[in-house]
């Protein structure tokens, strides 16, 4: 069986380390450092699952989440905040994009790996319809 793909997205290299390491035994995990980055791989492969931080430069989660929303054929794709940002209007802004769940970093590997499980599991139930907190 075909391990499913995750793109990752986080301009922490740290980060973006320490979740390959966390999800690399059970998924095959391709990492952009950008939002840019990840619309550019987004072109060429459509992944089964994004991780996306919010607060990144050039170009912030949200902003990079709405240009993903916006792509044919990649606007159903699941995604889930993995981010430091644990204010209402986030999570919100997230929730109203259709994120299938928020995850705040630091994170526990065994809760992401939980997460991700159940996001694949209900096939990929947006925020709202069985969000998870």
């Amino acid at each position: 069986m075909q391990k499913k793909l995750i793109l990752a997205v986080d301009d922490a290299a740290i980060t973006l380390s320490r979740i390959v390491d966390t999800l690399q035994n059970d998924y095959e995990v391709v990492t952009a450092n950008s939002g840019p980055r990840a619309l550019k791989f987004l072109e060429k492969q459509k992944p089964d699952l994004i991780l996306l931080d919010i607060k990144m430069s050039p170009m912030d989660g949200l902003k990079t989440l709405k240009e993903i929303r916006s792509i044919t054929n990649r606007s159903d794709i699941p995604v889930i905040m993995l981010t430091g940002m644990e204010d209402k209007k986030s999570v919100l802004d997230c929730a109203k994009l259709g994120i299938c769940d928020y995850v705040l970093k630091p994170f526990a590997e065994e809760d992401l790996l939980s997460r991700i499980r159940r996001v694949f599991e209900s096939g990929g139930m947006a925020l709202g319809q069985g969000f998870i907190k």
